[in-house]
């Protein structure tokens, strides 16, 4: 498999959007022939190819990652939780709840931690680190 300067790297620029459904629009502008909702399952697949990625991994080069820290955070991390919240299965409302009361205060992971992560686990160390995308947070 390809290894850093081999790969073709894919550029988000964090100073186009300023929430999740923003940052989906600007992801879904590197993928060839698929559209990506905003949904992190989803996003799980794109990173494992086969949904517009380049075939071999790819270096997922993140511009103005601090701004998108703080677009990414506490209040749109809330925002989400808010939005799934009619969805979630009852014998897992306490928990989801508790999250969601943590990111209304401010606390916990935010979706930018949670972006990240998910991004990492398909690069070097992660759990599926043969899917060989390299994170790059600029």
């Amino acid at each position: 498999m390809p290894q850093g300067p081999d790969l073709p790297v894919l550029v988000v620029d964090g100073s186009r959007f300023d929430d999740l459904a923003g940052f989906a629009r600007e992801v879904s502008r590197l993928l060839d022939g698929y559209t990506w909702r905003g949904n992190l399952d989803a996003l799980n697949d794109v990173l494992r190819g086969g949904y517009g990625t380049p075939p071999g991994g790819f270096v997922l080069r993140w511009l103005h990652s601090e701004r998108s820290r703080d677009a990414l955070g506490h209040a749109e991390t809330a925002h989400r939780l808010e939005r799934l919240l009619p969805a979630v299965d009852p014998s897992g409302r306490a928990a989801f709840v508790a999250r969601l009361d943590a990111a209304r205060r401010g606390e916990g992971p935010t979706l930018f931690d949670e972006i990240v992560a998910l991004v990492r686990e398909h690069g070097p160390g992660g759990g599926e680190a043969a899917d060989g995308v390299v994170l790059e947070l600029v």
